[in-house]
């Protein structure tokens, strides 16, 4: 990240620009700084002035206590203001979440485009799994084991024990534990875990939600569920593709639907 910006309650936030052409921030969800977006931001570059930044409290960003998901509103209208007052928005995961609340909030966003915001509707355990992992994380992270709050998401996303384990090994597992405070932020974002329906009914801009066509079913649906609650939404599955999905499959799409007049 070689700029910065100041947010409205003074926390700097790093980012950087590719390309040029309309304004389009990108959102990292969980456990990600704005370099993992960087392969995406390549791809984007060649049509759109892609701003990929740093949330806070992750990666060169600073950071302000208390956490409200309305700072980090502020830090996006923050960005936003930097490239000229209006921008579109695309968030992947627990990001997407974040940037309907942007859009929601008012925020002079023109088009956003989400990549299988994780709301839990119609997964087995529903909000009652997800009121378990936040009530478990605030511990975990309130008494500084931050190797069991990193472990606890990755079980979350499905991550099977030995991989964990695995992971805890890694020279990767120190820069986890080192942004496993941010990791509140994004269950703050998610809230109680359900799809938002009457906030996103209340959306005026086109909404684009994406899943893969190899990601779980509960996450299917509720893609599905974003693009029939907002009244401008399009829905769209990309073959072959899971969470992690390809930035070179998932670029075109994103850019036929910021390209839209």
């Amino acid at each position: 990240m070689d700029k910065e910006t100041i947010s409205r309650d003074g926390t700097p936030l790093a980012y950087q620009r590719t390309g040029e052409g309309p304004a389009l921030v990108l959102i990292s969800g969980a456990m990600s700084t704005g370099h993992t977006m960087a392969p995406l931001a390549a791809v984007l570059g060649e049509r759109f002035d892609v701003v990929v930044y740093d949330r806070r409290g992750r990666g060169a960003s600073g950071d302000t206590a208390p956490y409200a998901v309305a700072r980090e509103v502020e830090d996006l209208a923050a960005l936003i203001e930097t490239v000229g007052g209006e921008a579109s928005l695309y968030g992947m995961s627990s990001g997407g979440a974040l940037a309907l609340e942007a859009a929601a909030s008012g925020l002079p966003v023109e088009r956003v485009a989400v990549y299988e915001p994780p709301y839990v509707d119609f997964a087995a355990g529903g909000a009652r799994d997800r009121a378990r992992y936040t009530e478990r994380l605030t511990r975990a992270l309130a008494e500084g084991r931050r190797g069991d709050a990193v472990e606890l998401f990755l079980r979350l996303t499905g991550m099977a024990p030995e991989m964990i384990a695995g992971a805890r090994r890694s020279p990767m597992w120190a820069e986890m534990e080192a942004i496993a405070p941010s990791l509140a932020y994004d269950d703050a974002v998610m809230g109680d875990g359900l799809l938002p329906r009457e906030r996103l009914a209340a959306l005026s801009v086109p909404v684009l939600a994406v899943a893969g066509a190899e990601s779980p079913a509960w996450a299917r649906e509720a893609v599905r569920a974003v693009a029939e609650a907002a009244p401008r939404g399009i829905h769209r599955t990309l073959e072959g593709q899971t969470h992690m999905v390809d930035p070179q499959v998932l670029g075109p799409v994103l850019a036929e639907f910021f390209s839209a007049g």
